[in-house]
């Protein structure tokens, strides 16, 4: 299914995926005791890759395992990463209750192009470059809608020239560049296309295991999170298992 993000035109751009749903309420639970960080660090930074394709920050040994299946133009994940990052990353994981994973649910070349990017760039510097992607969506789109033909015709090209090309074309690659990476970094790491083809292995594993029904879901210890897809209504879950 999700070959067609590495075959077909800019025309495929779809946002309809993005959605909210209804609230989800359990049984509150004892307060989990919180768990010393490494010395010299905190749980925040502490980010490493997952079997899975994603990007955990947090104690792997946490009570509470949070995953996030996350498109970077889904504007409701762009609120989701504006208003949690903070108070996620201080009083959930920095207390070693809560681990949270990103994975990257890719839907159209805009997010597949940006997220294999951030990939690409070291461990530590994922979740920065993830926040402020999501915080600039609006000037992502904006470069979007004025590059006109030039996104088309970079759509033409074989697959290895068409996402350094696209990168261009949508001024990513500067965005990414005025965000550390070098434009030899970011040239390389569109040009393999196994980097993307990776992306879209990890969709098309989530919709068989999980069937995801759009972006932002969370899994909570491997379940999905039925009704839960704001950051006030994620924060309540967690308070209630106990991260509180």
């Amino acid at each position: 299914m999700m070959r067609t993000l590495l075959l077909t035109s800019m025309a495929a751009l779809a946002l309809a995926g993005c959605g909210d749903s209804k609230t989800d309420t359990t049984k509150e639970q004892a307060a989990i005791a919180k768990v010393a960080a490494p010395a010299g660090k905190t749980w925040s930074q502490t980010v490493v890759k997952t079997p899975e394709g994603g990007v955990m920050m947090g104690n792997p040994d946490a009570p509470i395992k949070l995953v996030e299946y996350g498109s970077l133009t889904c504007p409701h994940c762009a609120t989701f990463s504006t208003e949690s990052h903070e108070e996620m990353a201080r009083d959930f994981v920095d207390t070693g209750r809560v681990s949270f994973e990103m994975r990257n649910y890719v839907r159209d070349q805009i997010d597949i192009t940006a997220a294999a990017v951030i990939h690409c760039a070291p461990v530590e510097r994922f979740f920065p470059l993830l926040e402020n992607t999501f915080a600039s969506q609006a000037e992502i789109f904006a470069n979007v809608q004025a590059a006109g033909p030039a996104a088309d015709a970079a759509m033409q090209l074989a697959p290895n020239q068409r996402f350094p090309a696209l990168a261009k074309a949508l001024k990513l690659d500067t965005f990414f560049q005025e965000r550390g990476m070098t434009a030899d970094q970011i040239n390389a790491c569109l040009g393999n296309v196994a980097n993307l083809e990776a992306l879209e292995k990890g969709v098309n594993a989530a919709n068989e295991q999980y069937n995801i029904p759009g972006t932002p879901t969370f899994l909570i210890n491997g379940q999905v999170a039925e009704g839960i897809g704001t950051w006030p209504l994620l924060r309540d879950r967690l308070r209630t298992m106990g991260a509180r």
